[in-house]
């Protein structure tokens, strides 16, 4: 059989730093009028966001897995598939899948049939679940939630790297010799492992040297430096190279064409995606707007304000952490589609070009 260009394994293109825009693709009703969108509204808008996303020249779009009637994202794959076909360069990635509730099986094939379709630009970010609804909808144990995520990625890495494949464990049926495909297109997949700022699953995704996606929803700055600390240390212990590690910071945030024009925007709907959608329908958490305020502070977690504010505080973590990745998610809480466009457009345009340039810049200062 001849075997063309198309058909051989592609390798990953990375940039010194990258820069993307994640969506959970909420249907909340809006924080001004209180009109309720469709589900077919806002599937529609998720693929006009990744369209936006690949032309003003981002590097990621991911849209995170849910499983309840207030969300559009509990197929992650299918919304990536049609993202695919409306994009060109971007990667696609889910963020997250649960993981724990899934089959990697089953996973495998979604995302390795993605990979297939979109040129080799598909990614999984690999989670435990911080929202746990899927967990009683496939019929798992809460209690087994730890082991769960342990045995499953588990098999998930053993069936990236081998075909056909042989495994054992404890919390699903054997596999003997199971032929799983398709393969990838890409050499070797992207796996992630997301941590939501556990010490314990730092460290477990440090031994096994996997990139970590460290998520931040609120709190100073520098709260997972020792997370992070964790991570590397236990990779070093394992036996795996500094330089070969790779770490994503994973944000809420918004990019106006002023500073409090950016505050402005998100903080109605950012208020409102706390209070609704904060892990169990109608029990969240009540954000005034001065709590808010401190939260967007160049000390503070929240990614808001003018382009340069932004990429000052992107520089930030990247000096911090020693991030390589940022994603950013924009529009939590409903947010009007024009004003989700504008940001995406703004951290294409004007974010993204100046933190790649420093970020190089800075690498090569200390080669």
């Amino acid at each position: 059989m001849t075997t063309t260009t198309a058909d051989r394994p592609v390798t990953e293109r990375r940039r010194p730093f990258e820069l993307g825009f994640t969506t959970f693709g909420e249907i909340t009703a809006d924080a001004g009028t209180g009109a309720m969108p469709s589900a077919h509204r806002r599937a529609r808008e998720i693929i006009e966001q990744a369209r936006v996303a690949d032309q003003a020249g981002l590097d990621l779009f991911g849209v995170g897995e849910h499983h309840r009637t207030d969300f559009v994202g509990s197929a992650t794959s299918v919304m990536l598939a049609a993202a695919a076909e409306a994009t060109e360069q971007i990667r696609l990635t889910s963020a997250v899948t649960v993981l724990s509730s899934d089959d990697p099986v089953r996973v495998w094939e979604q995302f390795a049939s993605l990979d297939q379709l979109s040129g080799g630009r598909a990614e999984i970010i690999a989670g435990r679940g911080s929202y746990t609804e899927s967990f009683p909808l496939f019929g798992y144990d809460l209690a087994d939630y730890a082991d769960l995520f342990r045995e499953k990625l588990d098999l998930l890495l053993k069936i990236r790297t081998e075909n056909p494949v042989t495994w054992q464990g404890t919390l699903r049926p054997a596999l003997e010799d199971a032929d799983i495909g398709p393969r990838s297109l890409q050499a070797q997949l992207p796996v992630w492992v997301g941590v939501g700022g556990s010490p314990a699953s730092a460290i477990s995704t440090g031994r096994l040297g996997l990139p970590m996606a460290l998520a931040f929803l609120l709190g100073p700055l520098r709260l997972h430096e020792q997370t992070v600390g964790l991570y590397r240390a236990a990779a070093q212990q394992a036996g795996h190279r500094d330089t070969d590690l790779r770490t994503s910071i994973n944000l809420h945030g918004y990019v106006g064409a002023t500073s409090q024009a950016a505050r402005d925007v998100m903080y109605p709907y950012f208020a409102q995606g706390m209070k609704e959608n904060n892990h169990q329908r109608g029990v969240g958490m009540q954000m005034p707007r001065v709590a808010f305020e401190a939260q967007t502070s160049a000390d503070a977690a929240l990614l808001v304000g003018s382009p340069q504010e932004v990429i000052d505080k992107l520089l930030t973590y990247h000096e911090v952490y020693g991030a390589d990745r940022a994603l950013v998610q924009i529009g939590f809480g409903g947010m009007p589609q024009r004003d989700v466009l504008a940001a995406i457009e703004r951290l294409g345009t004007e974010v993204a070009p100046v933190v790649r340039r420093e970020v190089a810049a800075r690498k090569e200062a200390t080669a």
